[in-house]
């Protein structure tokens, strides 16, 4: 959800899990905040009635007192993540009644909690609201239900226990591993199929917020795209675009977007490919600890990514050799494309779909192949230990005299001097 800043888009720390903070320039007035110079005055908005929300049978209404209790009275060690939105708490409810539940026992949820102080308000809430309201697809978080009471705004999503794509990235430490090559294709397929059924559904849906700390990862690391804060409906009719207040966050913006206003699909698979090259260098968008003409990932990597040659560079140093260089010129040629300034050279999602579909495929057909050759040397070297004539010699000298395969002296060593 965005941000109003005065004239410009504003760069501001990112949040926690899931969440982090978001930027739009003020082209047009804003009910929630109002900026000037990066300082902001928040206004408390109004309450307001649940006849704003779309019908959906699929959505629960709590009372606040009952995600209260869910949330263990929002205790600060049940944090998952923070963001412009406000915090995100760990509760339980009964799976089937939807009831609360003691702590430990019933259904993992996440509480999202408006900030009544905080600059995303109640039209973003109920964006949010419609959208995972009205959707249900494998790659959209699902929304189970919401709080309307009184100046209250909660959110009450499925709970993804891996996280935001954002932290297995980039964060360090024991918990998060580096993703290997096939997860981060498997993430990328997910992801990109969430905004492919956004585009495709009937009336199209522009995302307009896509970045890593809005995909989140369930148990089995499929990806799902949550905060639908600044979802936008697509044109219709003979419209070519949706012309609205610049809003999303620095560094995934499309360029056309930033200097017009002009909002198609097309700027939601540029946000794509900064994502996917994120996940193929495993950097930051902008990242101000880099050498200075490092700082920004896109402007550094494009001319690496179109040189085979120079394309390891890119390439984060932490996946090795997990991956062909048919799979990541791939991965490079379909992010260039994603990226370019261009905007109808650009792909659509489904095409995005179908070439990571075809990489995932060489990428299971490759681990085959290494599957039979490790197979096929296991054998030989078994095959090896249980023909060879054990050296008399070296059997002497174990404890033991069993079967095994005399070291070669010193001498026959080309190390040896």
């Amino acid at each position: 959800m965005g941000i109003c800043l005065s004239a410009q888009i504003k760069a501001v720390s990112p949040g926690k899990q899931g969440t982090s903070s978001k930027y739009m320039s003020s082209e047009a007035n804003d009910s929630t905040s109002m900026g000037s110079k990066g300082s902001s005055v928040s206004i408390r908005t109004s309450p307001r009635t649940e006849g704003e929300i779309l019908q959906s049978p699929n959505l629960k209404s709590f009372g606040f007192a009952e995600l209260k209790a869910a949330t263990r009275n929002f205790r600060p060690d049940s944090v998952l993540g923070e963001g412009g939105f406000g915090s995100v708490f760990k509760g339980w409810i009964d799976e089937q009644s939807l009831t609360v539940s003691k702590p430990g026992i019933g259904m993992v949820i996440a509480v999202k909690k408006l900030n009544q102080d905080g600059w995303q308000g109640h039209q973003e809430w109920l964006a949010e609201v419609n959208y995972l309201g009205q959707f249900s697809h494998p790659n959209l978080v699902k929304l189970i239900g919401y709080c309307l009471e009184d100046e209250h705004r909660l959110l009450v999503y499925e709970f993804m226990p891996r996280g935001s794509l954002e932290n297995h990235l980039f964060r360090r430490g024991s918990y998060f591993q580096p993703l290997s090559w096939t997860l981060r294709l498997k993430v990328a397929l997910g992801a990109a199929k969430g905004l492919a059924f956004l585009h495709n559904a009937e009336n199209s849906v522009i995302y307009r917020d896509f970045k890593t700390s809005n995909i989140l990862l369930d148990s089995e690391y499929n990806a799902k795209l949550s905060d639908f804060g600044l979802a936008k409906d697509g044109p219709t009719g003979e419209k070519s675009h949706v012309s609205t207040r610049i809003m999303g966050t620095y560094g995934y913006v499309a360029p056309e977007y930033l200097s017009t206003g002009h909002l198609t699909t097309k700027s939601d698979v540029y946000s794509y490919g900064v994502v996917l090259l994120e996940v193929l260098s495993g950097r930051r968008v902008v990242d101000k600890n880099r050498p200075l003409g490092e700082q920004k990932l896109v402007e550094w990597a494009k001319p690496l990514l179109a040189n085979k040659r120079k394309l390891f560079r890119v390439l984060d140093n932490r996946l090795q050799d997990q991956y062909s260089m048919e799979e990541a010129c791939k991965v490079a040629t379909l992010t260039l494309r994603c990226l370019t300034y261009e905007i109808k050279l650009r792909p659509n999602m489904n095409e995005v779909v179908s070439h990571l579909e075809h990489i995932l495929t060489l990428n299971e057909a490759g681990r085959r192949n290494i599957d039979k050759i490790d197979q096929r040397i296991r054998r030989r070297s078994d095959s090896v230990v249980i023909n060879q004539k054990p050296n008399a010699g070296f059997a002497r000298q174990t404890a033991v005299g069993a079967i095994a395969t005399a070291y070669p002296r010193p001498s026959d060593s080309p190390l040896f001097v």
